[in-house]
């Protein structure tokens, strides 16, 4: 089936996008979130743990908003809407560079939504009903190939016993429990452990992303029964496997609304700052970077809508299109990042200045998943089995 016009977008998606770009902007102001992240460099750096920044309120108001049940199927009480309006709830998430488990748990939604298991549609419950969840168990350098969790299951009665370590899990500190990729000897199986799990220890990592919470978690012996099996060993491969184009638009997303932000504020800054009595966005060397900027954010943002298109009436191509948009995305957010701290002059690089929250949230997000390198030999494999 070919893609829609404009994508899929209807007038309930533009009402989303609308409504969340108006609540966001309204309880998450620029201001705030330099208050919650970024108050001074020894706080967010120099403390022994690095803080959990994040508003629990506005956490509590996206879920009655429905925002968690976004993706959720209408089986297991969601609102079941197409990709496309889970795209544009991202891209407005990054926009205002939330600190929030909300894009963990658009992750992990996903994997459980393509998981087709009673168990899964237990935990899917639970997220619409508020609970953040996030994904654990790539290996050790971020991969998440079939073979490279870290985590093994032995099997114990109905359930299995978990042991090993996950690292690079997403607001580790804010989930309330994670889906957990686990080597059997029949394959990947797939697991959901709550936070508070006898045996579970979860380790805090110090990352440069200010808006991110990051962890690894440990594995002790933690033992799940048959209820927490979301995927028996080697259908959590293909369940991840069949998610990762969701997966993938979803951090795309994210990277297009902060870049957005990157590019809006620094025209803004152009507009107002002024040498040899010109405002600087009157010259050439400040006028063309920016329209660069938006003319990158735009094709990745074309291509991040095509691949939730994709996802929604094409299954066949999202997994191209979707590491398309990711590659795009990647370098957008790069590009924009390197051009706001450039045309903001000396500040640019600054503690005071509010860029620098968007550049680390950027770099974050660059690398998550793969970047545009990796994805673009990923898509010149695709295209290779393909011929």
């Amino acid at each position: 089936m070919a893609q829609p016009k404009d994508f899929g977008f209807a007038p309930e998606e533009q009402m989303l996008r609308d409504s969340a770009r108006k609540f966001l902007k309204d309880n998450s102001p620029i201001e705030k979130l330099r208050t919650l992240v970024a108050r001074d460099h020894k706080s967010a750096y120099e403390s022994d743990v690095q803080p959990l920044a994040w508003d629990e309120r506005i956490w509590r108001q996206m879920v009655d908003l429905g925002w968690t049940a976004l993706a959720v199927p209408e089986s297991a009480g969601g609102a079941g809407m197409k990709m496309i309006a889970v795209a544009t709830l991202a891209e407005e998430i990054g926009r205002a560079a939330l600190p929030s488990p909300l894009i963990a748990t658009l992750i992990a939604t996903a994997v459980l939504a393509r998981a087709k298991s009673d168990a899964a549609k237990a935990w899917l419950e639970r997220i619409v009903g508020g609970d953040a969840a996030s994904l654990a168990g790539p290996g050790a350098e971020g991969s998440w190939l079939p073979d490279a969790t870290a985590i093994t299951a032995t099997p114990a009665g109905d359930g299995a016993v978990l042991k090993g370590t996950a690292p690079f899990v997403q607001d580790a500190r804010k989930a309330a429990f994670f889906v957990v990729a686990a080597r059997a000897a029949k394959g990947v199986g797939l697991y959901a452990v709550p936070a508070d799990a006898p045996g579970l220890k979860i380790h805090p990592d110090r990352v440069v992303d200010l808006t991110r919470d990051q962890a690894h978690l440990e594995f002790d012996d933690v033992r799940v029964d048959t209820g927490a099996v979301i995927a028996p060993p080697g259908a959590g491969a293909v369940a991840i496997a069949e998610a990762m184009p969701a997966i993938l638009t979803i951090v795309a997303a994210d990277l297009c609304g902060a870049a957005e932000w990157q590019l809006q504020t620094t025209a803004e800054y152009a507009r107002v700052r002024t040498q040899f009595d010109h405002q600087i966005g009157f010259f050439q060397a400040v006028k063309h970077p920016i329209v660069n900027v938006m003319i990158d954010i735009d094709r990745a943002r074309s291509l991040v809508y095509a691949a939730a298109c994709a996802i929604d009436t094409e299954p066949a191509e999202a997994l191209r299109l979707a590491r398309m948009a990711k590659a795009a995305a990647s370098d957008t957010g790069a590009f924009a990042s390197s051009r706001s701290i450039q045309l903001h002059g000396g500040i640019g690089f600054t503690w005071e200045c509010d860029v620098h929250i968007y550049v680390k949230r950027q770099k974050h997000n660059q690398f998550y998943f793969g970047d545009g390198a990796y994805q673009r030999a990923k898509l010149a494999a695709l295209i290779d089995r393909a011929a």
